[in-house]
Parts: C-alpha cells; sequence; structure tokens
C-alpha cells in the first residue's frame, strides 16, 4: 500500500517522507476501522486508506482552512470529513457484512 501512495504522491522508493506516510495511513485505517466497526480494514475497502491518505499528506500545513489564496492562486478544500466521499461505498460493506461484525458489549 505504502508503494501505491509512493507513485501517486510521486516520491521516489528511497523517500525519506515514509514514516510521515506510515503515521497517517495508520491513522486512516484506525478511522476506517472505526467506521466499519471492525479490527482490521477489509481488502475491498482499502483503496479508501490508500486515497486518503494522499488527501491527508497533501493537506499538511493547511488543516482546519477551508480556501486559501496567494497572488491570484486559489485553493478551496473540500468537506473537512475525508470519508465523505466513500461513505456510499462504506455503508454498502457494513450492509452486507452486517452478520460478520463482532459488536462489543461493556457491562459497568
Amino acid at each position: 500500500m505504502l508503494e501505491e501512495i509512493k507513485a501517486l504522491l510521486g516520491f521516489p522508493d528511497d523517500d525519506d517522507r515514509d514514516p510521515q506516510l506510515m503515521t497517517i495511513m495508520r491513522l486512516v485505517q484506525q478511522r476506517l476501522c472505526s467506521l466499519l466497526g471492525t479490527d482490521e480494514v477489509p481488502a475491498a475497502l482499502a483503496y479508501i486508506v490508500t486515497e486518503v491518505t494522499v488527501l491527508r499528506f497533501n493537506r499538511i500545513g493547511s488543516e482546519g482552512m477551508s480556501s486559501h489564496n496567494v497572488e491570484g492562486e486559489s485553493i478551496t478544500y473540500q468537506a473537512t470529513d475525508d470519508f465523505a466521499a466513500f461513505a456510499n461505498d462504506i455503508e454498502a460493506w457494513k450492509e452486507a457484512h452486517a452478520g460478520d461484525v463482532s459488536r462489543k458489549i461493556r457491562f459497568i
């Protein structure tokens, strides 16, 4: 997966940003697992980790901004929820695997 991300970003194989990319990728995986209610990202949805990791890497330094204008260049960022574009895919997977996902019950 790291190789795909580096290819999309145009990074060479020996790039020194691997630790940063791995951290972003790990956080994206954790968030997706939370949305799915699973402990691991299903293979069918692994592309979401790749796509969101690239989005988040490209936004480093611009977190929290909705737009940016400098000397005629204008950048507008989409919704703050990086997973919004994948909501239909996530919901479809959850519906298809509703019986497979184990629910954790906590007694107090």
